[in-house]
């Protein structure tokens, strides 16, 4: 932790320069809750199987101007998996590269540089950049608010509908080992819809990378958001993510968080259900072996009559793989006619891998349709001679048996272009072809 404090310190003046004057405003005091509070501390409630501080204690280097010129950009988005119709941006070491999209976007809809949106549209910036993860966040934001160099921003003005998917690439990579702050502002206004997939891709497979990344949206009245996101990088990346959701009345959000390929991996995500009659739709997905991992938290805040959530996490881990789900709903007193359904499913392919599994409810309402639950185990046998009795192979029974767990979080991806690659991606992983995919764009 020193070592970043003194960065700051020291290079305080680089760290600013070719920001925006308000993404500037905000790290002063980002930085000081950052030196009192540090980094989550391992052990406490919310963090017993990941040592984040012991993550970021080696000595990363940070990218403090672009680097996309170093890269080969179509190499880099060439993959077989077939195109998805969306528009496309991209980001290289937490820089939005500044080549836009030649496809037109609905008429008064932003999508691109954070720090192009702060210059441009100061007074909605001000008013919803860093609400959500000052509030609400742990020391990783603040880190990652103190550090940040650039970010990404979707805006969609009121009654607008973006109906093609909108997607971004991020992509890390370089010579040395490195950290990178990656940011997204989504604001959808009273009325608005749109699509957001967003991918995290590899571009080395030697040098150690760690990514902290900060996702605040704010869904507004009558507002529809679909999110996903996809990592697909390498053995030696750290991703640590904290995602913020506020959601008006009568909005509805999905959100799913697949993991198909990484190294370590910290997902956190708050939903608050502040207006009656809103509903959020949590999928998750992670597929892991080796010494994988991958740990997830979610909160869900009940805090209007009416609301609803459905949230359906499944891992599958082999090897010596460890797989983490923390799942709370809170169901506040006065939200009462809520439904809360929260399930947490897990298939192990051997004893070496493990499974840490916490699904809770808190419900202070006396009118509500709650359940949550948990299971964890192996193939079933009998299942598998039945398939083997029938003449397939052991290992592509293997293979049907998994993609079958899975295709229920695949089925909750809206997007259906996307939802088609997910079941060609799955696949690929699961006969062990992902890893020499940089892409899938």
């Amino acid at each position: 932790m020193n070592q970043y404090i003194d960065f700051f310190e020291k290079y305080r003046d680089k760290i600013d320069e070719g920001c925006s004057p308000l993404v500037n405003a905000r790290r002063e005091a980002a930085f000081e809750r950052f030196r009192q509070r540090g980094f989550p501390k391992y052990k406490s409630e919310d963090y017993q199987y990941i040592y984040i501080q012991s993550l970021l204690n080696e000595d990363f280097g940070f990218y403090l101007k672009p680097e996309a010129e170093n890269y080969n950009l179509r190499f880099v988005f060439h993959c077989d998996v077939p195109n998805l119709d969306s528009y496309k941006y991209f980001a290289v070491n937490g820089h939005f590269y500044s080549e836009k999209d030649k496809s037109k976007l609905p008429g008064g809809v932003f999508s691109g540089s954070l720090n192009e949106f702060a210059t441009l549209f100061p007074d909605i910036f001000s008013r919803y950049y860093n609400r959500l993860s000052d509030a609400k966040g742990t020391g990783l934001a603040d880190f990652n608010t103190a550090f940040l160099q650039g970010g990404y921003v979707l805006y969609v003005p009121e009654n607008t509908d973006v109906k093609r998917a909108i997607q971004l690439t991020n992509i890390s990579g370089g010579a040395e080992i490195s950290i990178v702050n990656r940011r997204m502002l989504v604001i959808l206004e009273r009325g608005a819809s749109a699509k957001l997939l967003v991918c995290d891709h590899a571009w080395d497979e030697k040098p150690l990378a760690a990514a902290t990344q900060i996702t605040e949206i704010f869904a507004a009245e009558n507002s529809r958001f679909d999110f996903c996101e996809l990592e697909e990088s390498s053995r030696n990346t750290i991703r640590l993510a904290e995602n913020f959701v506020e959601q008006g009345a009568n909005s509805q959000v999905a959100i799913n968080n697949i993991t198909l390929s990484n190294g370590v991996t910290r997902n956190n995500t708050t939903v608050d259900l502040i207006g009656g009659h809103s509903s959020v739709r949590l999928y998750g997905m992670a597929i892991a072996d080796e010494n994988q991992k991958v740990d997830n938290y979610t909160l869900i805040n009940h805090l209007k009559p009416n609301c609803k959530c459905d949230e359906l996490y499944k891992y599958v881990l082999d090897g010596q793989a460890t797989g983490v789900f923390n799942g709370r709903i809170i169901v506040a007193r006065n939200a009462q006619k809520t439904e809360a359904f929260q399930t947490n499913r897990n298939l192990l392919g051997n004893r070496e891998c493990r499974m840490f599994s916490k699904p809770q409810l808190e419900i202070y309402a006396d009118d509500v349709k709650c359940s949550h639950g948990m299971t964890t185990g192996q193939l079933d046998e009998n299942a598998l001679f039945y398939m083997r009795s029938r003449g397939i192979p052991h290992d592509e029974a293997v293979l049907l048996l998994k993609f079958a767990f899975m295709n229920d979080v695949i089925q909750g991806v809206e997007v259906e272009g996307l939802r088609e690659r997910l079941k060609m991606l799955v696949e690929k992983r699961f006969r062990g072809e992902l890893a020499t995919c940089r892409g899938c764009c």
